[in-house]
């Protein structure tokens, strides 16, 4: 479950990198670039990314039951809020028949997608902590099992 939330956090995290770069390649408009074709797709790729996100982190926290639980569920409240802003924000730009640069750089500026990134950069550094914990208090698999430490690094 944790490698699923670090997967989609990754997702958006290189959306947001390949935006910035967008952004500075200063284009008027959409070419046949490949850049201009990779925008789109990293787009929705963060928005797949984003739906179901806190669905998927309530999942993990009831697996866990950690003490804390209801201060997780209380962030995963803001999380699910900042996501479902910053979907309906990108599929505003995906909508546009063009994306230049200007666009992009207007989304990277959204407050939106600022707090969706600041929960992620968060949310995934607790789930790397929490991986890394659960890989070195566990004893070397047994022949045939799968070994935690591959299953977590993907």
């Amino acid at each position: 479950m944790r490698a699923e939330i670090c997967r989609r956090c990754r997702t958006v995290e290189e959306c947001y990198e390949f935006m910035l770069a967008y952004a500075a390649q200063g284009l008027p408009c959409e070419d046949r670039s490949q850049s201009s074709n990779q925008i789109r797709e990293f787009l929705q790729r963060a928005v797949d990314a984003l739906s179901g996100l806190a669905d998927a982190c309530v999942a993990a926290v009831n697996a866990d039951a950690p003490d804390a639980t209801e201060k997780y569920f209380a962030f995963l409240e803001v999380l699910d809020r900042d996501a479902r802003d910053s979907i309906r924000t990108i599929e505003l730009v995906l909508a546009q028949s063009t994306i230049s640069s200007q666009l992009i750089d207007n989304l990277n500026a959204s407050l939106h997608l600022r707090a969706v990134l600041t929960d992620l950069f968060l949310l995934g550094e607790i789930a790397r902590q929490q991986m890394q914990a659960a890989i070195a208090t566990r004893s070397p698999p047994a022949c045939g099992e799968p070994n935690p430490e591959k299953v977590f690094a993907s």
